[in-house]
């Protein structure tokens, strides 16, 4: 259990059947009245964001939540299987969990999976990943004056814009966060 008086960023909270990390937080002191805590949290499920003001004698059950390291093995359609390089356990997980997090990933990289009371709820690629291109038109020199860009599609299947001077058969870096492109390998 945390008070609302020991609210700090990061922290994971459970409140009203939900998960919930503080975003952000102030210890608001105001002239007449009690003092309170207002707080900015994001719902770590769904990802929306909610403003709560806490008395700060108010408790909230502190959430643990897990991230282990786990390689992605392989998709059968719907499902995206993954096992844990420790014990060889292994999990599958559906659509609905994954979203677009596995746009930039290969099979056998290794990625985070986030869960809370072993109920899996999301899955972070790693940071950065080095992907080849498979299919991209060829950048005609004199386009532009400054920063053109052309789509491209890496082994993945992922689009994403890149320079002009990376051609088909480069090895690219992409960082998985913003989907956009780093550097040529």
């Amino acid at each position: 259990m945390i008070s609302a008086g020991e609210f700090r960023n990061g922290v994971t909270i459970e409140y009203e059947g939900n998960i919930y990390q503080i975003i952000e937080f102030q210890h608001v002191k105001p002239g007449k009245g009690a003092a309170f805590v207002r707080t900015k949290l994001k719902n770590i499920k769904s990802g929306g964001v909610v403003e709560k003001t806490f008395r700060p004698t108010e408790k909230c059950e502190t959430a643990h939540i897990d991230r282990k390291d786990m390689q992605y093995l392989y998709t059968d359609g719907e499902l995206y299987h993954f096992m844990d390089t420790e014990t060889y356990d292994q999990i599958a997980l559906n659509d609905d969990v994954i979203g677009d997090s596995l746009k930039f990933v290969k099979e056998n990289e290794m990625c985070k999976v986030i869960s809370h009371n072993g109920d899996v709820f999301a899955v972070e690629p790693p940071l950065f990943v080095e992907l080849l291109i498979t299919e991209c038109e060829p950048g005609v020199k004199g386009d532009t004056a400054t920063g053109a860009t052309k789509p491209c599609t890496v082994e993945t299947g992922a689009t994403l814009n890149v320079p002009l001077f990376v051609n088909q058969g480069d090895t690219i870096k992409i960082d998985t966060r913003t989907g956009e492109y780093l550097s040529r390998v």
